[in-house]
């Protein structure tokens, strides 16, 4: 039996925050491995401007190489249609040798699963996955009543982690590149200069924000 996370999200662009959730819930959990799976065609963004898939990829790529427990999974790009989290598990799970069932952990942050029971079939997802879930402080985490009300009976399916508190969130490092601003030291450094060579985001004036955004000002957000 394989203990598997699964990391999911848009990764535009991976960051540190990302990494060092995965490596929490490798540690904490014991997983032999955490996927890292890169939405093709997130279902909450569907009017939004999304990176292309193949830019996050190998973004994502750059950002886990050298980490022998991380794993780029494919899942959600190779498969058509808008990419739902049970559709993923579902392919996960159907993986597993007979007999051996594979021990499936979501990882999210606290504010992804503040809306999860709004996901398609959350049920269906927790008879597959066990939640690991990340709080922060500023952002309430859902207390046993909540699950209650949400999940009643299945709220030994949800888990905290914890052990680190990172200022990450994407859209902020977007608006800080299309400024021009270089995002070493809250990317993985592959990933900074591949922004920089590239040019990626400079093209999207929409993103830069009202007043420069400095790294203390950054909520951490490693599910976006």
């Amino acid at each position: 039996m394989s203990k598997i996370g699964v990391l999911g999200g848009t990764f535009d662009p991976i960051h540190d925050g990302h990494l060092a959730l995965g490596q929490a819930a490798c540690d904490l959990l014991k997983l032999d491995r955490v996927l890292f799976v890169p939405a093709a065609r997130p279902p909450h963004k569907v009017n939004d401007r999304v990176t292309d898939a193949a830019i996050r990829c190998e973004m994502v790529q750059l950002a886990i190489a050298g980490n022998p427990h991380f794993e780029l999974s494919r899942a959600e790009l190779d498969r058509p249609g808008l990419s739902y989290t049970i559709d993923t598990l579902r392919d996960l799970a159907a993986t597993a040798e007979p007999g051996k069932p594979h021990e499936l952990y979501l990882i999210l942050s606290v504010e992804s699963l503040l809306g999860f029971h709004e996901w398609e079939d959350p049920t269906a997802i927790l008879d597959l996955a066990r939640v690991a879930a990340l709080p922060r402080p500023g952002t309430p985490t859902p207390d046993r009543a909540w699950l209650t009300r949400h999940f009643p009976g299945r709220e030994d399916r949800f888990l905290y982690l914890d052990g680190f508190h990172l200022s990450h969130a994407s859209r902020e490092l977007r608006a800080l590149a299309a400024r021009g601003r270089s995002l070493r030291y809250l990317v993985p450094g592959a990933v900074a200069d591949y922004i920089k060579k590239t040019g990626l985001y400079l093209d999207r004036p929409e993103l830069v924000l009202k007043r420069p955004i400095e790294p203390d000002d950054i909520p951490v957000d490693p599910a976006t």
